[in-house]
């Protein structure tokens, strides 16, 4: 593969992250703040969306595997045609309509589109990496390019979100530290403006969709001008297409994949509780309401320039090794929740950013070693890839999305008000669960699960040599 082949294929994923790591980062707070609609309607928002993405993941792994070879592709035609809707899908889900009692069924429509929309790119396009080479170390370098640009996507995502809108998150009303005689009015003072100001709120938050949505414009273009997809790589003229349900039920029964699944399902849960909940935190929690924008590049960049480190960690020590970075984040995480200082912010904040990085890689460069696995237990079948993908995809999504939920309901119960310059004890203390404890135990459980993961970097090389015999 090309180095020019590689960053093509790398880029075209990036506007997907772009846009997730807005929503990730500031969905939850620009619907409780600027929407202002409920917790308890936030986390429906959240986790029907999030629901909405992971049932369409087996629906688009069951149609791409049925459709036929053309001019361009079996898995192109797919994004090509899903990113003009993913586009007005996300510029809609930021736009404040004028009516009032509608809002949640609007967001929800819109959320649920957008992540429908972004799986029927995203099944194709993680399931193409299979189709760019039959060489291991040629998909696990192609791997890192793509998570390199994936995770500078996602760190312009929220740069570009952070700086656009960071002025409808600043309140003049407000201070870090509140007077001593503070009285129970002062919870209650407005931190934002009123939702229906233009200038504020919706030209802001238009125009930075309409950046991010030029980016995804912009990203498909170059996927289609540099990556040419190839014919499965692995095919004998005898092999025959393995049927969607079968191949689902013989995915399930595959043991490296279970352990794969199970382990960074539980992982992407605490990471994304991390992303959703970290701007809260700063703003109520921790009082570092000016310094949450720069915190959330700190910790992207932080990710971006450490892929090529873990890259090249992996190769030297192997793959699970590699997954004793992902606990990094955990006692600074403690630290920043019990001892909340600026200078501390930071470093937690860089530290969080090797962990994701790490968390993002590995999952995606192990997975081909999986599908290489059971590709030797099947030797004549074809057609599994996009299940594989399809349905690893479905399960992190899910327990994401049951966790975003989780949490926004938390904040429901605490007594979370939208719109006060100071939350409640319980509020405060919610957030600290959600940032510190929770990830931590959720992390320390999917690491625990990976002990069991059969495939080392000895079976890994025994598998590429006989998959050479077998061609």
């Amino acid at each position: 593969l090309s180095i020019c082949g590689k960053l093509c294929y790398a880029i075209g994923g990036a506007p997907n992250q772009v846009a997730g790591s807005a929503a990730a980062f500031f969905l939850q707070i620009y619907l409780l703040d600027i929407a202002h609609i409920t917790p308890f309607h936030a986390s429906l928002v959240l986790f029907i969306g999030k629901a909405s993405g992971a049932v369409t993941d087996p629906v688009a792994g069951f149609f791409i595997s049925k459709s036929r070879w053309t001019k361009i592709g079996r898995l192109m035609p797919w994004m090509l045609a899903c990113t003009p809707f993913t586009v007005v899908s996300y510029f809609f889900m930021w736009y404040l309509p004028p009516f009032v009692s509608g809002r949640v069924a609007w967001y929800l429509t819109f959320y649920c589109l957008f992540q429908a929309l972004t799986t029927l790119f995203q099944v194709p396009y993680s399931a193409l990496t299979m189709f760019l080479s039959t060489d291991q170390k040629e998909r696990d370098s192609a791997t890192a390019y793509r998570m390199t640009m994936e995770v500078l996507g996602t760190l312009i995502g929220a740069a570009l979100q952070g700086q656009i809108v960071a002025s409808a998150h600043v309140s003049h009303h407000c201070t870090v530290n509140p007077p001593v005689n503070t009285t129970d009015s002062w919870y209650d003072t407005p931190s934002f403006p009123d939702p229906s100001d233009p200038l504020s709120h919706q030209v802001i938050y238009m125009i930075a969709a309409g950046v991010i949505g030029g980016v995804y414009l912009l990203g498909i273009v170059i996927l289609f001008l540099g990556v040419k997809e190839k014919d499965d790589p692995y095919a004998l003229n005898s092999d025959r297409a393995i049927p969607f349900c079968k191949g689902l039920g013989l995915t399930m029964k595959h043991g490296p994949y279970v352990k794969l699944t199970a382990s960074f399902l539980l992982i992407s849960t605490a990471v994304q509780l991390e992303q959703s909940n970290f701007v809260l935190f700063c703003t109520h929690a921790a009082g570092l309401r000016n310094h949450f924008q720069y915190l959330v590049v700190t910790i992207l960049v932080s990710a971006a320039v450490s892929i090529p480190f873990w890259q090249k960690f992996l190769q030297r020590f192997g793959k699970k090794c590699a997954a004793c970075g992902v606990s990094w984040m955990i006692p600074f995480a403690v630290m920043l929740v019990t001892i909340p200082n600026v200078i501390l912010a930071y470093f937690v904040a860089f530290v969080s950013g090797l962990s994701i990085a790490a968390s993002l890689l590995l999952p995606w460069s192990m997975l081909p070693d999986v599908v290489d696995n059971f590709r030797l237990q099947n030797p004549h079948g074809k057609g599994h890839e996009t299940i594989f993908y399809s349905s690893y995809v479905f399960f992190t999504k899910m327990s994401a999305g049951i966790g975003l939920g989780i949490s926004a309901a938390g904040l429901e119960f605490a007594g979370y008000k939208p719109g006060t310059c100071r939350q409640s004890d319980d509020v405060i203390l919610t957030l600290k669960m959600l940032i510190g404890a929770v990830p931590a135990v959720l992390i320390l459980a999917g690491l625990f699960v990976l002990l069991f993961y059969p495939i080392t970097e000895e079976s890994r090389k025994e598998t590429k040599l006989a998959l050479d015999v077998l061609r």
